[in-house]
């Protein structure tokens, strides 16, 4: 009961921004086929599932989504942790990485079309590009946050570089990475879609900009809504596994939240014998 109500108490904006929605909506003051209502919206969203027609375009940028973000935190994870451990080479690559971070990738995918064709390679290429840089930034941010005496402290014990680097660097950059592909993730869905939207015969894009060109104002919003239970659901996913790796987080958190701070020395109120001593 206590972690339903928890999850009620946590999902209460979305029901407040789905009730102004309806009053909105029924209100008469937009025209319905801009604003749809949620009747209008459930109903289309039911008959996507049930005329099997999502299928193929959910599967289809699924597939584009995973393919370009697996490869951009294989490539980002890898380059991050490199140029931590090569002063030389980050002198060299950082300031370029970080001018062109902000340079937007979408209008590149021209230039992708011509090299990969107009496909799924080409939006991969787009996806992959784009979020190589969150990933690579924030694993090269953890792996040089790691505290210089973890690793003369390990080192002092006889550990070699490879064995530093797997005990005590990598573990210590893990938070970092999770945020990077945290962050990187909604953006392989928004690059994924719009290059869909400017190009592509099948994807969740492409289904948006056919229900809109087709005046079904209600089945774009319900592609929305299932573009947005996926991504919820991946990033879920993120989370859990970054809970189960990250497992020392968790730790700490319980034991800083039963006793307060365990490197403080002042006694706790919970432990009079200890405030009797001082």
């Amino acid at each position: 009961m206590a972690r339903l109500r928890a999850a009620a108490l946590g999902n209460y904006s979305i029901v407040v921004m789905l009730l102004l929605w309806e009053a909105v909506a029924r209100s008469g003051l937009v025209n319905p086929r801009l604003f749809p209502p949620l009747g209008t919206i459930g109903s289309e969203l039911i008959g996507l599932f049930t005329s099997g027609e999502v299928w193929p375009h959910l599967s289809a940028t699924v597939l584009r989504v995973g393919s370009g973000f697996a490869m951009a935190a294989g490539l980002g994870v890898t380059f991050g942790l490199t140029l931590a451990n090569s002063p030389r080479l980050r002198r060299i690559v950082e300031p370029v990485f970080t001018a062109t971070y902000p340079i937007p990738r979408l209008p590149l995918y021209p230039i992708f079309i011509a090299a990969f064709g107009l496909g799924t390679l080409s939006i991969v290429a787009l996806v992959t590009v784009e979020c190589l840089y969150p990933i690579t930034l924030n694993t090269l941010t953890g792996a040089r946050s790691v505290k210089p005496l973890y690793v003369w402290s390990a080192q002092s014990m006889g550990a070699g570089p490879l064995r530093v680097f797997l005990k005590v660097a990598l573990p210590a950059s893990l938070p970092d990475i999770f945020s990077g592909l945290r962050i990187a993730l909604p953006i392989a869905f928004v690059l994924a879609i719009a290059a869909e939207l400017i190009g592509a015969t099948e994807g969740m894009g492409f289904l948006v900009q056919y229900a809109a060109s087709s005046f079904r104002r209600g089945q774009v919003f319900a592609a929305f809504i299932v573009i947005a239970l996926v991504g919820y659901a991946l990033d879920r996913l993120i989370a859990f596994a970054r809970d189960r790796v990250v497992f020392w987080e968790r730790r700490e958190i319980r034991i800083s939240g039963r006793g307060g701070d365990p490197t403080s020395t002042r006694p706790s109120k919970r432990d009079p014998a200890a405030r009797d001593r001082q």
